[in-house]
């Protein structure tokens, strides 16, 4: 990707206004513990400022959310509240990533229960607010129609979780162009910044994805302006929250207190000034200076960087499969121009040190690690950048089938982890196409997602049940509501039946069933009907 001038600085300044037309294309990072927005400007991409109630600028928004009694707060807001005494939720992000969330999954805060939807639509309602009333938009609304939205979600992401972010910045009112996967936007911003490091032999960038909550990499092959995803990895449970949780348990032992012993307001205060420590870090920080019960904490950085390796180790697992091994078991780095390190918990120094003593000097991190997905996302949303992308499912779909004339289940991979996403080189993305005689009166498909299918189809990880489909067969139940309520019947025979997939840019999956004897069919995404 060719380099572009100018600088990348969320230190930017953005107080005056812009001398070219108001046209908005802005990339939103929704992060585990912050909220990150880039804009697109002349080949620039800073970072937009939020104001605290103090009015100081931030280069992001907590994504924090409070209750109090005129409702929910959130951000800045939603801290100081928690300061009053007000129930304070975090990581509302890791609650997206089970595998088994849904619109209405209830999120509890303060005793009151909300569906994550509402909350995560209320929370980016927020932001939205915020980014209009900042002067940094020129004027113009994100939810404009010819404005220009990119949002991001784990590469690892179930469909679930992908719909359900789309669904909460669409109901906070952003005009939503773009969905990338996390790695993959940061991935542009590597070409932005190390254009130089890409040559014709050394073509992959390795990008190493550690956030607040959640763990991703990528190997992404670029040639001039065409991003190339070849393979992702991600875990969903680990993040630099977990780096926090580990040193909370550090201080509470050295000190000799229980956790149960603690209220609610203490153990948030504690768990604030672990992660402040935690992001103060140098590599030549010695000793950690922490205050329980007005009582300080020494601890020992060595202490906290050996408990964490297992961490460290966890991510490194994950991510092998996307690095060659040669024949003495070292990583084969033939091919890679840079391994890239990004997301907020990569500033952990543990982090850099362990990638370098496995990796070498190949090993780079952003200079902005916190703000490189959205800077990636304003590349991607910028109408005058030539750079494109081609992405892949990180995990595997399928359904469950009967078998041997009805006598067992299997598991029917439909899709891999690496089918190829619909992209911005205009290609369709992959489309599979099924075909069969029905021999039963009503279709039931338990379609589901799992972490990948190995060699024999089987599927492996979690496995993500996606909403069951209850398709009519025999015409005379056409029409009919209460479809999941027939018995099914094998009847032997029936019309022939078409079976379409297509993985949309987003990386949802889209089914459609047709009946070809007449052309009746149903459409479905991620267990949503839209005929």
């Amino acid at each position: 990707m060719a380099a572009r001038s100018g600088s990348s600085s969320p230190s930017t300044s953005l107080s005056a206004p812009h001398d070219s037309p108001a046209v908005l294309d802005l990339g939103v990072d929704l992060g585990t513990t912050r909220t990150v927005v880039a804009r697109a400007d002349r080949g620039n991409y800073p970072v937009l400022p939020f104001t605290d109630a103090q009015g100081d600028a931030h280069e992001y928004l907590p994504s924090v959310t409070a209750l109090t009694d005129d409702g929910l707060v959130h951000g800045f807001e939603a801290l100081a509240a928690a300061r009053a005494g007000a129930p304070l939720l975090r990581s509302l992000k890791r609650v997206l990533s089970s595998p088994t969330v849904k619109a209405s999954t209830p999120v509890t805060i303060g005793g009151q229960t909300f569906g994550v939807l509402e909350v995560l639509a209320s929370y980016l309602s927020c932001v939205r607010s915020h980014l209009r009333g900042s002067g940094a938009l020129d004027g113009v609304d994100p939810g404009d129609e010819d404005a220009n939205v990119a949002v991001a979600v784990p590469a690892h992401a179930y469909g679930a979780q992908r719909l359900i972010t789309l669904q909460a910045f669409r109901a906070a009112g952003f005009h939503v162009t773009a969905m990338l996967n996390e790695p993959s936007a940061a991935g542009f911003e590597y070409t932005h910044r190390k254009a130089a490091t890409v040559s014709s032999r050394r073509t992959r960038v390795l990008v190493y994805d550690l956030g607040g909550g959640t763990f991703d990499s990528s190997v992404v092959d670029v040639r001039d302006d065409d991003h190339e995803v070849l393979a992702s990895r991600g875990l969903g449970d680990l993040g630099g929250d977990d780096i926090d949780l580990l040193l909370v348990e550090m201080v509470l032992a050295r000190a000799g207190v229980d956790e149960q012993s603690l209220s609610a307001g203490e153990l948030d205060d504690l768990l604030v000034q672990c992660r402040d420590t935690k992001e103060a870090l140098a590599p030549q920080t010695r000793r950690l200076l922490l205050s329980l019960r007005d009582n300080d904490v020494v601890l020992q950085a060595a202490d906290l960087y050996e408990a964490a390796v297992p961490l460290v180790e966890r991510s490194l697992a994950t991510m092998s499969p996307l690095v060659g091994r040669l024949e003495d078991g070292g990583p084969d780095l033939t091919d890679i121009a840079g391994i890239y390190l990004v997301g907020g918990a990569s500033s952990f120094p543990l982090v850099p040190r362990m990638l370098r003593e496995r990796f070498g000097r190949r090993v780079h991190r952003s200079p902005y690690p916190a703000a490189s997905t959205a800077i990636g996302l304003a590349i991607a949303a910028d109408r005058s950048s030539r750079a494109r992308l081609k992405d892949r499912l990180s995990r595997g779909f399928g359904v469950f089938r009967e078998a041997d004339g009805g006598t067992r289940t299997v598991f029917d991979a439909i899709l891999t982890q690496d089918a190829v996403q619909q992209d911005s080189f205009g290609l369709q993305g992959t489309v599979l196409v099924r075909e069969y005689p029905a021999v039963h009166n009503v279709g039931w498909y338990r379609f589901a997602e799992c972490a990948g299918v190995d060699e024999h189809g089987a599927p492996r990880g979690e496995i993500a049940p996606y909403e069951d489909i209850v398709f009519p067969f025999d015409p005379a139940l056409r029409g009919r509501d209460d479809l999941a309520q027939v018995p099914v019947e094998r009847t032997g025979w029936g019309p022939r039946v078409q079976e379409r997939y297509e993985v949309d840019g987003t990386g949802m999956v889209r089914v459609t069933l047709t009946d070809l004897s007449d052309g009746y069919s149903g459409t479905y995404v991620l267990g949503v009907r839209t005929d």
